[in-house]
């Protein structure tokens, strides 16, 4: 699953072209965006490149499985932001005019919103649905009692619900495991990961560090959890077990989540047509046994729920 969030800030209109090329001709047909990216003053600069993209013709919109999400704030006013049945409306709309499409395939949730009843969600979104606007609706970032609360709300309302969850999910962060997959796989939705490098910290950080010495030094989540001193003890045998089987760490984080139960497929941002060509190298990759067990050695799991912190 291709993940947008990169084209405009980081990597040009014409590149992620080329990105979004490469991927379709791989066969990745699902591609994830939101309403906010771009941020800033350039919040929905992404879905406009997308648009661009599809503006090129080629069948690329009849090819895509198209995502996006609502919640972010787009505005100053109360209802430019979250889950109000107004805001869904005009961001629906709005996306809509930046994606130069007709319809949107998973109108994601990015957040829970708390203040807002889930009949007024649903009602917005039922709207959209009988106007052919949205398709189907997901979350993203929901505890898993808030799955189970949406889709019980929902089926009250003889509505569909939601069929997506887009989580934080990989080997150094599992609690999803606790509550959420397991939740996720009671109402029959697909587990969707977001960062399944977490920041690059999976990507073969340390190798990467050394290469960088005296030049271009790591950021962000990576270069924090680095300065952990049991954090980095912990990737450096991961990336020590990867090398003596001879596979690629950032490969291997992305095929380990393809044999997580319920999990339909991680999200890859890529910034560059080489990291997206190293992406889809997983999909090959079918890590042993042995080398799953001596995963979950490094990366112990939490456990579902309630065995995770009780008996």
């Amino acid at each position: 699953m291709l993940g947008t969030m990169n084209f405009g800030p980081l990597t040009e209109e014409a590149e992620s072209h080329a990105i979004m090329d490469a991927a379709l001709e791989a066969g990745v047909n699902f591609f994830d965006t939101a309403n906010v990216y771009g941020w800033g003053e350039n919040k929905g600069r992404t879905e406009e490149i997308i648009g661009s993209w599809f503006a090129k013709g080629g069948g690329r919109r009849e090819k895509t499985v198209l995502a996006t999400k609502v919640y972010g704030q787009m505005g100053e006013w109360p209802n430019e932001g979250r889950l109000s049945a107004l805001h869904i409306r005009r961001a629906a709309e709005a996306s809509l005019r930046r994606l130069g499409t007709d319809h949107i395939d998973l109108y994601q949730f990015h957040h829970v919103d708390r203040g807002t009843p889930w009949d007024e969600i649903w009602q917005a979104i039922d709207v959209l649905v009988q106007q052919g606007k949205v398709l189907y609706a997901g979350s993203s970032n929901f505890a898993g009692w808030h799955i189970a609360r949406a889709n019980e709300a929902a089926a009250r309302r003889g509505s569909l619900g939601l069929v997506s969850e887009q989580c934080l999910y990989n080997l150094v962060e599992r609690r999803a495991e606790m509550e959420v997959v397991p939740a996720a796989q009671e109402y029959g939705l697909g587990v969707i990961p977001w960062s399944p490098l977490h920041g690059g910290l999976l990507g073969g950080a340390i190798r990467k560090e050394r290469e960088r010495a005296g030049g271009r030094s790591a950021q962000g989540r990576s270069a924090d959890a680095l300065k952990n001193a049991s954090r980095r003890e912990q990737i450096q045998a991961y990336e020590d077990l990867c090398a003596e089987h001879g596979h690629e760490p950032g490969e291997v984080a992305l095929a380990w989540l393809l044999t997580r139960p319920g999990v339909t497929g991680p999200i890859v941002g890529p910034r560059t047509a080489g990291q997206l060509e190293s992406a889809l190298r997983a999909v090959e990759l079918k890590p042993a046994p042995e080398f799953l067990t001596a995963l979950e050695e490094v990366f112990p799991g939490p456990g579902p729920s309630p065995e995770a912190f009780a008996w």
